[in-house]
């Protein structure tokens, strides 16, 4: 994602908490901004969804209206800066928000937290079905290149190879995991 410095410039912590209200137990931001049209945005839930599944927030600044990635708003409403690297969502949840659900990660860093791909067949990453060798085929994906960890008869054992492989290869604990 293109993050579009400009605005970000032009938002403050400061300017943030005026116009709303976050709750790090939730992770939802409210409006408070009085100018709104406070019978109808007052302590509303901030934002929408958007096609990728992030909530985005719509402030206008400087005579515009600017749409912010709601979980880069989190980091400045918290640490008074948006973040300089990407921001992981631990648990693979898009909406889920929270202060401890974020954490700034590089982009490998990032990759090596994501969730189970929707199309996979074998309930494992990383474990794959060979039909000519008849066995499960085990690799970890990274740094743009797969690395083959072997063939197995039984699918308990390649996806336990999967797993000691992410690990030797410093994949983050969730993933593979399901959302």
């Amino acid at each position: 994602m293109v993050i579009n410095k400009d605005k970000e410039d032009l938002l403050t912590q400061e300017l943030l908490k005026e116009k709303l209200h976050y709750d790090k137990d939730t992770g939802i931001f409210t409006w408070t901004d009085s100018k709104l049209n406070a019978h109808k945005m007052r302590n509303k839930e901030a934002g929408t969804i958007n096609s990728t599944g992030y909530r985005h927030i719509k402030i206008t600044l400087d005579g515009k209206l600017r749409v912010f990635c709601a979980h880069r708003l989190v980091w400045l409403y918290e640490y008074g800066e948006f973040p300089k690297l990407q921001l992981d969502h631990i648990n693979h949840n898009r909406l889920d928000n929270r202060i401890n659900n974020l954490r700034e990660v590089t982009s490998r860093e990032n990759q090596r937290n994501r969730a189970m791909n929707k199309n996979n067949k074998s309930g494992y990453t990383g474990v794959t079905f060979n039909k000519a060798a008849r066995k499960y085929r085990v690799f970890v994906s990274g740094d743009n290149r797969k690395i083959h960890l072997g063939y197995f008869e039984k699918l308990e054992d390649a996806a336990l190879a999967a797993k000691e492989g992410r690990e030797h290869y410093g994949f983050h604990k969730n993933h593979g995991a399901s959302e």
